[in-house]
């Protein structure tokens, strides 16, 4: 149910790629999801708590912040019991950048510009060389350099892009070129304006974040539409969605962001209705529930959860699994685009859980067995 079609394809940006730890951004890697701690970094069990949650929800890469040497003094604990990438997020103090670089950070978050003097860069370029780290280049619109706002009178595209090859450059006098950029901004139409500028005059990976995007409604939608028009457009190698709103609310977002362009599949896709008089079950109520407790498959499949007849079959027949409501508090169930039985109002909901679960089982079974099948071919 998830074929390939000649008009939803989108053809990325080729960048180089680069290795976070173990995960690759840039070039034909998959993109990745990011989201960052807010946990006080010096209370190590809520950090590690809040990231296995990041992790659960599907976090790629998690970033968390550095500000006080209390923060990295224990940073390696964080580190090794994290199950995806660190980042460690620096501003101003380079020590700090040492000090994580040294307890296992897999990237510096940093702002060249603000670590100090070529001396300071150039020493936080020899312990991200000697750990195996990449750097981030973090370009944002509300801390752009004094020199540039005179020059330009306000942030703009082409401010955020200068400042952004100033930085590089400042990296690249040091012989290091395992980094990513990203140009963020509040205002959706600057950060565009500005990721496309920086796209066409480098290959580096990008990060892609439209910055302070709101609260969970209004922060999805800014992001959605930042985000999903530059990835749309091919540009955009990692993403984090910054909302004010819990790290794994912005780990969901950034997924159901990829869903939607076809870029990641991970998970659940749930089509559904806005409900209306014609309903046979509870529609908005029903869809809260299912997408609460399908959070833990993370197999791709689709299911589509529609009120009535109008549209429930069309869009059944193009899912895995398929809900349509009917009369007298009996529904359709489809399986593969196809009838298959009904199911009463009172066992709907678990019913169609058990069937996401057991049509996830089958999927990651199918792909055992062809990879079994592979290997001996293979021998």
């Amino acid at each position: 149910m998830n074929e390939i079609r000649p008009w939803r394809t989108i053809e990325r940006r080729q960048s180089r790629q680069i290795m976070l730890g173990s995960v690759p951004v840039g070039g034909d890697a998959p993109i990745t999801v990011q989201t960052m701690t807010n946990t006080a970094t010096e209370d190590i069990g809520a950090t590690i708590d809040q990231i296995r949650r990041c992790e659960d929800a599907g976090a790629d890469i998690i970033r968390v912040s550095c500000p006080t040497e209390e923060s990295t003094r224990d940073f390696d604990q964080i580190t090794s019991a994290a199950n995806v990438p660190i980042v460690a997020d620096i501003h101003f103090h380079y020590k700090r950048a040492l000090e994580a670089a040294d307890k296992g950070a897999a990237c510096l978050r940093i702002n060249p510009g603000n670590i100090g003097s070529s001396e300071r860069v150039a020493e936080v370029v020899r312990a991200a060389k000697a750990n195996g780290c990449a750097i981030r280049i973090g370009v944002n619109a509300g801390s752009l350099e004094k020199h540039l706002l005179e020059k330009y009178g306000e942030p703009c595209p082409e401010a955020l892009v200068e400042s952004a090859l100033d930085h590089i450059k400042l990296l690249q006098d040091h012989d290091f070129h395992e980094f990513k950029v990203a140009v963020k901004a509040s205002d959706v139409f600057l950060a565009v304006a500005a990721y496309h500028g920086l796209a066409e005059t480098v290959d580096c990976p990008l990060h892609l974040g439209i910055t302070e995007a709101g609260g969970l409604i209004g922060g999805t939608v800014k992001s959605s539409i930042g985000l999903g028009s530059l990835l749309w457009a091919g540009i955009g190698d990692t993403i984090r969605v910054s909302l004010s709103a819990e790290p794994e609310e912005e780990v969901r977002v950034g997924f159901e962001i990829l869903k939607a362009l076809g870029l990641r599949t991970r998970g659940v896709r749930v089509v559904s209705c806005p409900s209306c008089a014609r309903q046979g079950f509870d529609v908005i109520r029903t869809v809260q529930a299912l997408e609460e407790r399908l959070q833990h498959i993370k197999t791709p499949l689709s299911l589509s959860v529609l009120g009535c007849v109008v549209n429930g079959p069309g869009e059944a027949r193009e899912t895995d699994i398929g809900l349509t409501g009917g009369g007298n508090g009996k529904h359709m169930v489809y399986l593969s685009g196809m009838k298959d039985h009904h199911i009463d109002d009172g066992a709907m909901l678990d019913h169609i859980v058990k069937l996401v679960e057991d049509k996830a089982a089958q999927i990651e079974a199918d792909m055992t067995d062809a990879g079994d099948a592979e290997a001996v071919a293979a021998e």
